[in-house]
């Protein structure tokens, strides 16, 4: 079995210390890069399998760094960001960040994050071929669009995946524990803010009003729910 290689960024070492004990522990190869200029030479260098990439850093932050990454590579990328850093974390999953974790972490955490993506990656599930149509929406799998009151909108690849698993079971309630699992692959292990960042993120494109024919409801207390109203 290949060994996988992993490039932890964070200017703080005790953080980048802390993960690389863990991820060898847990059988990955492990590079790290205290900057955001460091990141992208170990990059090019090592070749990476994934990237834990702190978004404030100096010298680039986190968000040129996937930028820059951005343009040239489709490597996974999960972004390490403190709570009171929102739209940050919004603008990581807008550059195509594929995750995040907020700060402070449980490392298991991490580990987790890091084994769900390479998983997805060696064994991408097939995309449904139908598509949903409701009262002025249609989310297509097949082509990765979504159009709502007639305008195409652009859906990143976790968006999608989540709309389409809230829309294709109209009414049901998903906790965002059951969410995680399904969309994301991985199992709670201590933080689900990454499922509200998506939901809002979600409903900012659709632009969700009083008077949608649709909507994605908050349950207080247990999670989500793709509501089709009468």
């Amino acid at each position: 079995m290949t060994v996988k290689t992993v490039l932890v960024v964070d200017d703080e070492q005790p953080i980048r210390e802390l993960l690389t004990l863990y991820l060898t522990k847990e059988g990955f190869t492990v590079h790290e890069a205290a900057d955001g200029a460091e990141a992208l030479i170990k990059h090019q260098e090592f070749k990476p399998d994934i990237i834990i990439l702190d978004i404030m850093m100096p010298v680039l932050d986190g968000l040129e760094v996937c930028r820059q990454i951005r343009k040239f590579s489709n490597i996974p990328i999960i972004m390490l960001t403190s709570r009171a850093e929102d739209e940050d974390r919004i603008m990581g999953l807008e550059l195509g960040a594929d995750d995040y974790v907020t700060k402070p972490f449980n490392p298991r955490e991490v580990a987790a994050r890091v084994k769900a993506v390479l998983r997805r990656l060696a064994s991408p599930e097939k995309r449904p071929e139908a598509a949903l149509n409701y009262s002025h929406l249609t989310i297509d799998m097949a082509e990765h669009t979504v159009t709502a009151f007639g305008h195409e909108i652009a859906f990143a690849n976790k968006e999608m995946d989540l709309l389409w698993h809230l829309a294709s079971h109209p009414g049901l309630v998903f906790s965002r524990e059951q969410l995680l699992e399904s969309v994301w692959g991985y199992s709670y292990c201590g933080d689900t803010r990454t499922v509200d960042t998506h939901i809002k993120r979600i409903r900012r494109k659709l632009d969700i009003s009083g008077n949608s024919p649709w909507d994605i409801k908050t349950v207080w207390g247990i999670g989500y729910k793709f509501e089709v109203k009468k």
